[in-house]
């Protein structure tokens, strides 16, 4: 597509050439010497014809190859942000993601083709100008070469200033976009706590600071379009004295001054237009630099070459170290314990003593720094990762629908190849079908985003319906009933009691009545696993569980 449109540009320059010629004969022969004659007429009008249909092709391939490239590199962008590990979402917020998947991607295409069209269009426009400049008068002509230095010299100028400006205004951006994102989310805490001043000071002052550098850079693009007007005006005043000597001399005719004239009034907004597309090109030149960091950056370690089908599910833990970049202490501290199949592993523990993070090590959305995993007697690493997560199926607290059908976010992914009986079955076992029976179009009904139309409960359930169909013979519970009401909680406790057997379950409990059955259950304080053994025993051992459990009780009897 940029090729073919590069040769419509050349072929409208060459067009527009030979109309700026033809205005030299078209003076002389029919106003200085009264000879009338059809072809220039004629000729004029195939020119401009030919320069409208050229100049229409060009655009068209040069906004078809933009768009795709703007698509190519939001599809690239947003599947390296897929493969990039769990660290990455700790240190840059979604806000600023979306930024580089929306305005960095169409500011790189638009500088990568939009500008390429405009610097290549008027590059070949200047040049064909030139040729005929050249051709008609090559002493007038020569003016322009004292301009060009003047022009090399502020253009260079003007870039840097444009890259620094533009990277700014891009990180304000990302940075309001966050502001904004964090305020609406929890717009129910601002009106709470009264936050609606300091959310609003917040976020005025970013946009203040977005529209000073806005002006900057409006400021300096007026400055250079004024420095390449006032350098047009200086050349054509020293051209009209040129031109005037010539014309003295018999070197140069009523149509060949036209003809100069003419292409000297039209350098000057290809020249204009030339110095504008630096703010484009620059602006760009920092989007790509916020997306290649993006993209150059180390995806998951996705290194086995041990095939999966099915897991037993024998999970072991060996002195299993793990720490957050740029935290200085490590997040768990030689943790020990094996997990056998068919039996349920309760993790408990203060907030922050690094459950979820023990559990997240499973499915490697962590890496551990030290130790090792084990899944069936093979460590974690040796398995491709698809087959590794094939094995586990997650029930978090925070349960994530997608705006679409029930049916299609229980059979989610991979799972959509399964037909409508096993989907159907799968939400009767989690003690959903009573309230999807009641929803108008059944399993095929929308849920909204975020699985807005439906109650906590219910989210909850589907949930676990998908874990049911998915039948993955590793199941991880964090907290999945920790936000319900009561009867909301029976009903997913009921639904779970199906989906536990025969599986390893491990359980990430808050509630610790709910783990009272647990073929074992491990304590964390502060990383650390400071006690194991079942409800009964550690209960007995009067340490960290049975304080957690005495704390528990009375909370409830209050």
């Amino acid at each position: 597509m940029i090729a073919v449109g590069i040769l419509a540009m050349a072929l409208e320059a060459t067009a527009s050439g030979a109309t700026l010629w033809l205005l030299g004969p078209i003076v002389d022969d029919i106003f200085v010497e009264h000879d009338f004659s059809y072809w220039l007429p004629t000729g004029l009008v195939l020119l401009l014809m030919a320069r409208g249909l050229f100049g229409l092709v060009s655009d068209y391939t040069i906004a078809r190859a933009g768009r795709n490239v703007a698509r190519d590199l939001r599809m690239q962008l947003m599947a390296k942000y897929l493969a990039l590990p769990g660290s990455r979402f700790d240190a840059e917020p979604v806000p600023s993601m979306l930024t580089r998947l929306g305005a960095d991607s169409e500011q790189v295409a638009q500088a990568a083709v939009d500008s390429l069209k405009v610097m290549i269009s008027n590059v070949l426009g200047i040049i064909a100008t030139l040729v005929v400049m050249l051709w008609t008068s090559w002493r007038v002509s020569l003016v322009l070469l004292l301009l060009a230095p003047a022009m090399a010299w502020m253009m260079g100028k003007v870039g840097k200033r444009y890259r620094r400006l533009n990277h700014a205004i891009q990180e304000s951006s990302a940075q309001m976009l966050q502001t904004a994102d964090q305020a609406l989310h929890a717009q129910q805490d601002v009106k709470a706590y009264g936050g609606q001043p300091a959310e609003l000071a917040r976020y005025g002052q970013q946009t203040r600071d977005n529209v000073t550098l806005a002006l900057k850079i409006e400021v300096t693009r007026g400055t250079l379009s004024m420095f390449v007007q006032v350098l047009g005006a200086i050349g054509m005043a020293v051209m009209l004295v040129a031109a005037g000597f010539e014309a003295a001399q018999g070197r140069l005719t009523a149509g060949d001054f036209m003809t100069l004239m003419t292409a000297m009034v039209n350098l000057v907004p290809s020249l204009r237009q030339l110095t504008n597309v630096q703010s484009m090109l620059q602006r760009g030149i920092s989007s790509a630099e916020r997306l290649f960091s993006v993209m150059d950056a180390a995806s998951e370690r996705d290194e086995g070459r041990r095939p999966l089908e099915r897991a037993r599910g024998l999970l072991e833990f060996r002195e299993v170290e793990a720490r957050y970049e740029g935290r200085g202490e490590p997040v768990l501290h030689g943790i020990s314990f094996v997990a056998k199949p068919g039996t349920v592993t309760a993790i408990v523990g203060r907030s922050g003593s690094g459950k979820s993070s023990l559990v997240k090590l499973i499915p490697r959305f962590y890496e551990a720094s030290a130790g090792s995993i084990l899944l069936d007697g093979h460590p974690l690493d040796d398995y491709p990762l698809a087959d590794l997560r094939r094995q586990i199926a997650l029930v978090g607290q925070q349960v994530m629908l997608f705006d679409g059908s029930v049916a299609g976010n229980v059979a989610y992914g991979e799972l959509q190849a399964l037909g409508p009986d096993r989907i159907e079955a799968a939400v009767r076992d989690a003690n959903a079908l009573e309230f999807v029976a009641r929803m108008p179009d059944g399993l095929e009904s929308q849920i909204g985003a975020g699985g807005g139309k439906l109650s906590g409960g219910q989210r909850q359930r589907l949930a676990i319906a998908r874990a049911m169909l998915k039948d993955a013979p590793i199941l991880i519970l964090d907290e999945a009933t920790a936000a319900l009401d009561n009867a909301s909680e029976r009903l997913v406790q009921d639904a779970l009691a199906k989906l536990i057997p025969d599986r390893t379950t491990l359980v990430i409990a808050h509630r610790l009545s709910t783990i009272e059955h647990a073929d074992q259950v491990l304590v964390l304080d502060d990383g650390r696993l400071v006690e194991q053994g079942t409800h009964a025993e550690l209960l007995a051992r009067g340490g960290v569980y049975a304080h957690l459990h005495a704390m528990q009780f009375r909370e409830g009897a209050a």
